[in-house]
């Protein structure tokens, strides 16, 4: 029988549910203005980087949506943190169940992927560059921390799509029960590290 801490439990969950939010959020967000630029100033009749392939139906309707998405981008903050400090102590990242290339995956999402999207978050904030102005100049401006926003989002989301293809091949059930209780009832014969668990993020 495999065992996960609480606190991987509670993290896990906590930011499942606020990376929902997330999209749900970020999506509206994006509905208002799917046009991505570079550098500092971007608006409807400027020359664009990337237009998206998405209707233009939220315009002036995305308060709601910057509002939860700010909640919610600093539930994962604070879960994220607590589960590396509390993680690295313990070798929690050797990640010794998955193959290199799933090792690496994990090793990029949560050390470079997921720092990126906060970086980048922030510096679309007028308050925080107010505060701290190298958090904008070094990304090459306010719309360009948009669109490295934007991009390591997508990849952070491919990625959750293919963690939680992996759990339901691996037995949806049986991982989602564990990660409910906290045990991991393993089939004879059969050896499946922590990391398996759908704990791992």
């Amino acid at each position: 029988m495999n065992t996960r801490r609480p606190l991987v439990l509670i993290t896990h969950w906590l930011t499942a549910v606020a990376f929902a939010a997330l999209v749900v959020s970020g999506s509206a967000i994006l509905l208002a203005h799917p046009r991505l630029y570079w550098g500092e100033a971007g608006a409807s009749g400027m020359p664009s980087l990337v237009d998206l392939p998405l209707p233009m139906v939220l315009t002036g309707q995305t308060g709601w949506g910057r509002s939860l998405h700010f909640l919610a981008a600093w539930i994962i903050v604070l879960s994220g943190v607590s589960y590396v400090a509390t993680g690295l102590p313990r070798g929690d990242f050797r990640w010794t169940g998955y193959n290199a290339l799933q090792r690496r995956t994990y090793w990029i999402v949560v050390f470079v992927l997921a720092p990126l999207a906060v970086w980048t978050g922030l510096a679309m904030s007028p308050a925080v560059e107010s505060v701290m102005p190298p958090i904008v100049t070094l990304l090459g401006g306010h719309q360009s921390a948009r669109t490295l926003h934007f991009v390591a989002a997508s990849l952070i989301t491919i990625f959750v799509a293919g963690h939680i293809v992996m759990v339901a091949l691996s037995g949806f059930v049986v991982r989602m029960r564990g990660m409910i209780t906290g045990s991991l009832d393993v089939p004879p014969g059969q050896r499946v590290d922590s990391t398996q668990s759908g704990a791992a993020r």
